[in-house]
């Protein structure tokens, strides 16, 4: 069986019956699997003889390959070919085996001790099995040593094999990486390069275009040649059978160029996921960001799924025998959902046949184009068939030619391109007004519920707006009242749209070739009328819709993400204990003080808005003088407001003393579910739901990012709309922006909880369990070398994890030698193995050295380049994060330029930033440190102290699509209309956002009014602090 590929150049695999047999005498118990996981090796000889290739007769080819190294009695035997009888010859195989058994004398003891020499390499283990281990690894592209890994891969553990798109080098073995990789030693930390001038590396390990590989359950042998990117983008999107570039598409609807289109394609068909593509990959991306990554990702799997929708359409439409060419074709010209829809509409099963289909299967199909190609030859009354329905008068079959000419013209794609034209140029509006339903509701009584409802979108009761001015909150908004029965919407298209339209056809695209009768006119004037009415209003009102509220919720989405990202990042306030507090009135305020470190060192309830406010005062102050506790973090739920007035009066009184207490409010959204949920109740078995709540509350200052990562993102309270848009894509972006922000941290692998772990790129909940099950049994990780020994991370999800991951082993070797004795290295290599299952990953090539480079945001494809680097400033790993360090390079980079000193170490300019900045920030740099703190405040504000024109600071809280809403600290959030922030107030970074603020954000504002009755409050930007 061959398998090739069209654009890939793969490693051609043919299962011979001599390939069988040649296995038996080494290894008589040979299984499936094992035969299988020989065939692609045993080319790796031919490459070396081509003169063997010209006698390679499917069977007697691989005979004699073998046949160099004596394996001729080995051949014999597979004379015993059961597949050669496919022939008609059946009864000459049973007799073919006995002329091999001539020669079996040589096979006895001979061919099996041929294949010892893979042995041989045994004894220098250090040498040649170390490397091949290490090829195993990466894919291997040496095919010798992959011969000799194969037959060793029966005695020792095999590698567990993923799709990889780039060889990823051991970190702590870089000089044997070197000297076996071969190809790619030279610029392992490299990123690929921009399509036009990318260089692909011939060490690829999978060719994505031979589907039948991925099957395969070889664990050694190659899989394959390197995949270059095609030279278009229709050879890239050609197995979408549409008639339509996709590279093109995906470049007009994102209004990115196409290079970075077809790049991005490609890496996300390899598995990459957006963080690593952000982090490491800059050059094919042309340095856009997440959120840009993220618009064309989700733009592709939309026009992936128009084309699997499109095929789907199309076997199902050919099973019922409606599927003509022309129909094929109208289906694969589809570019929208919407286009798709229109074209499929009259064939859905279950709907009525269309007018037009039912006129075809009457014969009048024919008669219709003649109207239009020869109408003075055309006689209607010829089809004029009395007792026939639909063919009985000459009305009839009119009416059925009009029909067919309407269908005609609404799928024509000239024609829809024309009318949108048309409806640019004109004043397209949307409308809105109360349905009559909720009329009806409004007047019956004991229906209270409904008038409140019409009263919240009294804006929009009479709503008018241009179809390009509306806002985005605005057709959310109508949107969810016309779900809700209370609006109804329509939109409205200028007459004159139609008449243009309607001349257009009469005298151009639908203007019949001769000269013709005037009730023939008349009938395609009809035709006209009637597919702009019935077919073509229709869809343009549908269009609209769709386009503004996909639209809408787009920027409903991405305002989303933008304040979780900013609400995440928040920086985390360390080396405090901090005591949380979730107030309440009748059940009391949960109290939890907590370590530094996050620990919980007490819990309580007190009752401070009772008669006994005075006792709990002071048993406040023996406990936070007990736990030297100056910190007091706040919810902002109910009794927020006087849970803060009670330790506002205490501060002033100086009722702490000797300590300087100082409080700050935080958000308890998602902390009551959080407490619940099974995630907490294994975290803290032994802790009341309430006081889980005040735990949550503290250690979102301590680590927002570290505990808000365990709430589901809607439920943090941010955000506008979010039960009105897509839950899957709203779902999807958010998971996104999670797993950016934790990866962009990172995590100490030692020390995360498993929770965070799983939102780490390339990591799941499984690898995240995995992870943790092997640092119980085996103690800290000592390098991100080891995360290889864990079961289930393969090469591809160590490559997107491996950067993002950090270890710091001298705080946790000592600790662990302490309890093990001292010998954590070697029980980190010996546990493994002691399972003693043949599935279990080789821990051979695996040392247990710490790297100091594992605790920066290098990559462990960019040490090689790193310690060259450092060797060519005359610097170490040792002094990572030191001045001295630090003014080398800069000095440096000074005197020969960034892109020089690139070109020198054989990489590009953006790695090489990536990996001074690694080898030059300080131990423990968090990048959290540039965001913006949790406020702390002493003293209190009450909303009747505001007077217009007043100046205050304030944090941002939330972001929407009409606004922002700021904590000015009197209890009641202010909101910024949209309208106040204009680009000359922002900072240059900010000015591109659709509206540049997010949470977390401190801005200096004027108050504008103060509504003491409906407790709202306008606010006016005056600038963002930084």
């Amino acid at each position: 069986m061959q398998r090739r590929t069209r654009t890939v150049k793969v490693y051609t695999e043919k299962t011979t019956d001599g390939d069988s047999d040649e296995l038996s005498p080494h290894t008589p118990s040979a299984s499936e699997d094992e035969i299988e996981e020989w065939q692609p090796e045993s080319k790796a000889p031919k490459r070396q003889q081509p003169s063997e290739k010209k006698p390679a007769v499917k069977r007697q080819a691989k005979p004699k390959e073998p046949k160099e190294s004596k394996p001729k009695a080995p051949r014999k035997p597979v004379e015993r070919k059961p597949r050669a009888p496919r022939a008609p010859k059946a009864p000459k195989p049973p007799k073919e085996p006995k002329p091999p058994k001539a020669p079996k004398p040589p096979k006895a003891p001979k061919p099996p001790k041929e294949p010892k020499p893979p042995k041989a390499p045994r004894a220098t283990k250090g040498g040649k099995k170390q490397q091949a281990l290490l090829e195993e690894e990466a894919g291997g592209a040496n095919q010798t040593n992959s011969i000799y890994d194969a037959a060793e891969s029966q005695q020792s553990a095999r590698v567990k094999k993923e799709r990889l798109s780039f060889i990823v080098p051991d970190g702590s073995c870089n000089d044997n990486m070197s000297r076996a990789g071969g190809g790619w030693s030279e610029g392992p930390s490299s990123s690929h390069q921009p399509y036009g001038g990318k260089k692909e590396e011939p060490e690829e390990d999978f060719a994505f275009d031979e589907p039948s590989l991925k099957r395969q359950k070889t664990s050694s042998a190659p899989q394959g040649r390197p995949t270059r990117l095609p030279t278009s983008g229709r050879a890239f999107g050609e197995d979408l059978n549409m008639n339509w570039d996709l590279i093109q598409l995906l470049s007009e609807r994102t209004g990115v160029e196409q290079w970075v289109c077809l790049n991005i394609s490609q890496l996300f068909r390899e598995e990459n996921t957006i963080p690593f593509i952000v982090r490491y990959r800059k050059e094919m991306i042309n340095h856009m960001d997440a959120d840009a990554v993220r618009d064309v990702q989700l733009v592709l799997e939309e026009i992936y799924g128009l084309a699997k929708k499109t095929q789907t359409i199309s076997q199902t439409l050919k099973k019922e025998g409606v599927l003509t060419a022309e129909l094929e074709q109208a289906l694969r010209n589809c570019r929208t959902a919407d286009e798709l829809d229109h074209v499929y509409a009259p064939y859905k099963k279950g709907s009525k046949l269309s007018k037009a289909r039912r006129a075809k299967q009457l014969g009048l199909e024919s008669a219709a184009q003649a109207l239009l190609q020869s109408p003075h030859s055309l006689d209607l009354s010829a089809w004029v068939k009395p007792g026939t329905e639909g063919l009985s008068t000459l009305e009839e079959v009119s009416t059925g030619v009009e029909q067919i000419l309407a269908d005609m013209i609404a799928k024509d794609g000239e024609t829809l391109t024309h009318i949108r034209s048309l409806c640019d140029k004109n004043m397209v509006t949307l409308q809105s007004s109360v349905s009559k339903t909720a009329l009806k509701e409004q007047q019956k009584e004991g229906h209270q519920g409904k008038p409140k409802d019409i009263d919240k979108f009294h804006l929009y009761c009479d709503f008018t707006c241009n179809v390009q001015r509306i806002q985005h909150h605005q057709t959310l908004a109508i949107n969810r009242g016309e779900n809700l029965k209370i609006l109804t919407v329509k939109v409205n298209i200028p007459d004159r749209v139609k008449s243009d339209f309607c001349t257009w056809c009469l005298n151009g695209r639908w203007r019949p070739k001769d000269s013709t009768r005037e009730e023939l006119i008349k009938i395609l004037g009809d035709a006209v009328e009637d597919s702009y009415k019935r077919l073509l209003f229709p869809l343009l009102s549908r269009s609209y819709r769709t386009k503004l509220t996909v639209s809408a919720e787009k920027e409903s989405i991405a305002m989303f993400v933008r304040n979780l990202r900013q609400r995440l990042l928040v920086c985390p306030v360390r080396g405090r204990v901090i005591m949380g507090v979730d107030p309440g009135f009748r059940h009391g305020c949960k109290l939890a003080f907590l370590s530094p470190t996050s620990q919980i060192l007490f819990t309580d309830v007190v009752y401070l808005h009772g008669s006994g406010g005075n006792r709990e005062a002071d048993k406040l102050r023996h406990l936070m003088i007990r736990y030297s506790c100056n910190t007091v973090v706040i919810g902002n739920g109910t009794a927020c407001r006087e849970t803060e007035a009670f330790f506002a009066d205490l501060i002033s009184r100086r009722f702490f003393q000797p300590l300087d207490v100082s409080y700050c409010i935080t958000s308890e959204a998602g902390a009551s579910i959080y407490s619940v949920s099974p995630a907490a109740v294994k975290e803290m078995p032994d802790l009341d739901p309430n006081l889980r709540s005040a735990v949550s509350i503290g250690r979102r200052v301590q680590d927002p990012l570290a505990e808000l990562v365990k709430i589901d993102p809607k439920h943090i309270g941010i955000g506008t709309y979010q039960h009105d848009v897509s839950q899957s894509s709203l779902k999807a972006a958010l998971d996104g922006v999670v797993q950016e922000c934790v990866s962009f941290v990172g995590v100490d692998i030692n020390i995360c909880s498993e929770t965070l772990m799983r939102h780490v790129a390339g990591l799941n909940t499984g690898r995240a369990k995995s992870i943790a099950e092997w640092r119980e049994t085996n103690g800290p990780f000592m390098n991100r070398d080891q995360l290889r020994l864990v079961k289930g991370l393969g090469p591809k999800s160590y490559q997107q994890c491996a950067g993002f991951i950090r270890i710091n082993p001298l705080d946790h070797l000592n600790n662990h030698s302490d309890a093990a004795g001292g010998n954590s290295a070697q029980a980190a290599q010996e546990k493994p193995a002691a399972k003693g299952k043949g599935k279990t990953k080789a821990s051979a090539a695996v040392h247990t050295l710490p790297n100091p480079l594992d605790q920066t945001c290098i990559h462990p494809e960019s040490y090689t380049v790193a310690r060259s680097f450092l060797s060519l400033v005359g610097g170490s790993v040792d002094q990572m994060g030191r001045p001295e360090l630090r003014q080398s390079v800069e000095a440096s980079v000074k005197c020969q330029g960034l892109e020089a000193l690139a070109k020198t170490l054989n990489t590009t300019p953006d790695t090489l930033q990536l990996i001074i900045d690694g080898l030059t920030q300080p131990p423990g740099f968090d990048i959290r440190q540039d965001f913006e703190k949790a406020d702390f405040k002493r003293g209190i504000v009450s909303m009747s102290d505001l007077r217009e024109g007043v100046v205050l600071t304030g944090r941002v809280e939330n972001a929407a699509l009409f606004g922002a809403f700021v904590d000015i600290g009197v209890g009641r959030n202010g909101l910024i209309h949209k309208r106040y922030i204009t680009p000359d107030k922002l900072p240059a970074d900010q000015r591109r956002r659709s509206l540049a603020l997010g949470p977390g954000e401190k801005v200096e504002v004027r108050v504008l009014n103060v509504d003491h009755q409906r407790g709202r409050i306008g606010l006016d930007l005056i600038r963002v602090l930084r």
